[in-house]
């Protein structure tokens, strides 16, 4: 998993317009390391979000588009989130989380205020969207 993890941080890809609205966040940096056209889904592509997060960083509530499934991989550290209405959950390395289109996460930060934490966020969205991350209306 690390070889891949590393290979996709070779590969990064310049944020354009994908992450560029990405909601204000506190110590936490999200880039875009890979997008692909599915060639067998029209119309579909599967994009790779890393999110690292310093110590006590998190990302403001937010949704995603209402295309996109998402599957999230703790990479390193611990990570917390709530999902919809949800029990707030923590996930350590090698977990994984799924979010369905329309849903609300509503907490996503590293669990440590002392250690960092990185996840993985693989997206299967239309080809279209280039804005991955809405920030709650009220925020």
């Amino acid at each position: 998993m690390k070889r891949i993890v590393g290979a996709l941080l070779v590969a990064t890809l310049p944020l354009g317009g994908a992450l560029a609205d990405t909601p204000k966040s506190k110590n936490a940096t999200v880039t875009l390391v890979y997008q692909h056209e599915l060639s067998n889904v029209p119309g579909k592509s599967i994009k790779g979000v890393l999110v690292e997060y310093g110590p006590g960083g998190y990302s403001p509530g937010h949704t995603h588009p209402q295309s996109a499934f998402i599957y999230a991989t703790a990479l390193d550290g611990t990570i917390r989130s709530q999902v919809n209405d949800g029990p707030v959950s923590t996930y350590n390395a090698g977990q994984s989380f799924s979010e369905l289109p329309g849903d609300r996460h509503g907490i996503s930060a590293n669990a440590s205020q002392t250690k960092p934490a990185r996840l993985l966020a693989v997206f299967v969205v239309d080809t279209n969207e280039t804005k991955l991350t809405i920030p709650f209306e009220n925020e």
